[in-house]
């Protein structure tokens, strides 16, 4: 299959700019980023998303979405110009804005008024909605606390490959952990690990050079190669070695 060569070999800084303001001291308890992304194509171009465990509230074309966790990659068709403002949650603290459990989000995008109301800002500005937020300020909730810390360490430290392991290490049950992540994550632990390991797969790509992938396979936990691939296009949505040409 031909491949879009605007995909290919970092070409897509000549479409996009990105940039990520920082959120105000009082928000960073809940929020880990706030994103910005402009673009500009003549002819359409198919957008390659790949999940992260964040729930979002995104600002485009004067409407405002919630987006919640998703399990795998999703495409959006960018085409002309455009701007999209976004606020990425912390892994975890979005369940006190949400007043429900976050798992009832995953996969689903929908309009923010749903979530917070009818007054929600419909402009892409970053004060307006970060004065929109600081008024909201839920109470804290130290099992928020609790889940951004535990996927913090899944992120931080490669050698956690298991649930079994992730669980032992924040003094939880599996089936303890399990309903932590379903109530305020909005997605499995096992899930994840799986997205933080498969993430140090995409750093190497980045950095460029050849990549030994069974080698690579093995030092991420996977038995073989096979299941390394297999999981791989699960998330991303093509094998590795594909993806690695985006590099």
């Amino acid at each position: 299959m031909e491949r879009d060569v605007r995909e290919l070999s970092g070409a897509w800084v000549k479409y996009q700019r990105h940039g990520y303001p920082e959120p105000s001291e009082a928000l960073r308890p809940w929020v880990a980023r706030y994103w910005v992304v402009d673009w500009h194509y003549e002819q359409p171009y198919r957008q390659k998303m790949v999940p992260y465990p964040n729930v979002h509230l995104s600002f485009h074309d004067t409407r405002a979405y919630v987006n919640g966790v998703a399990s795998g990659h999703r495409t959006k068709v960018l085409d002309g110009t455009g701007r999209v403002f976004g606020v990425a949650f912390r892994p975890g603290c979005f369940r006190p804005w949400l007043g429900a459990p976050v798992s009832t989000l995953t996969d689903r995008i929908v309009p923010a008024e749903e979530v917070f109301g009818p007054d929600v800002p419909h402009e892409p500005d970053v004060q307006a909605v970060e004065e929109f937020l600081l008024a909201r300020l839920p109470a804290e909730d130290p099992r928020a606390t609790a889940a951004a810390d535990t996927v913090a360490l899944v992120a931080g430290q490669p050698g956690v490959t298991r649930v079994e392991t992730l669980a032992e290490r924040v003094g939880l049950s599996v089936r303890g952990l399990q309903r932590l992540f379903a109530e305020y994550v909005g997605i499995g632990p096992k899930w994840v690990i799986r997205r933080y390991r498969l993430h140090e797969a995409t750093e190497r790509m980045a950095a460029g050079g050849g990549i030994d992938w069974a080698a690579l396979a093995a030092d991420l936990g996977y038995a073989d190669q096979a299941h390394f691939v297999r999981d791989f296009r699960s998330l991303f949505g093509e094998p590795p070695t594909w993806y690695a040409r985006r590099y």
